[in-house]
């Protein structure tokens, strides 16, 4: 099992769809760093040699913020929205839709579940 930018990507994938596994990676910048380093598109991770799993590990290393990097730079410009209080950092802090979507009816993923309101007393 290779491992690359602390995550085991799956061995039986093409190597393509594998770089995929890797926050901050897509199929853009997968397909970039298999041309980069000289990869055939239909090779799979199981057949790589230990030097092009190298090579692999410095193109990434070398161009791009991933994983854990990535993750603390956007933990953190969400945190900067917070404390300067603007509308954005405001709609995280409450857990609300930050981009204008429409809350009456919808945004259940971001409120969470509905909560119910109490039955009229007679």
């Amino acid at each position: 099992m290779a491992r690359i930018a602390g995550v085991n990507i799956p061995t039986q994938k093409r190597v393509s769809i594998a770089l995929q596994y890797i926050h901050g990676i897509g199929p853009k910048r997968a397909q970039d760093i298999c041309t980069k380093v000289g990869i055939p598109g239909e090779r799979r991770v199981n057949q790589l040699t230990d030097d092009e799993v190298l090579r692999i590990r410095e193109v990434i290393d070398s161009e791009f913020t991933v994983e854990g990097d990535l993750r603390r730079e956007v933990a953190m410009n969400i945190k900067r929205l917070m404390d300067m209080a603007c509308y954005r950092g405001l709609r995280h802090r409450r857990g609300l839709p930050v981009r204008g979507q429409r809350t009456h009816s919808n945004a259940r993923t971001r409120k969470g579940p509905a909560k119910p309101i109490a039955a009229k007393k007679k």
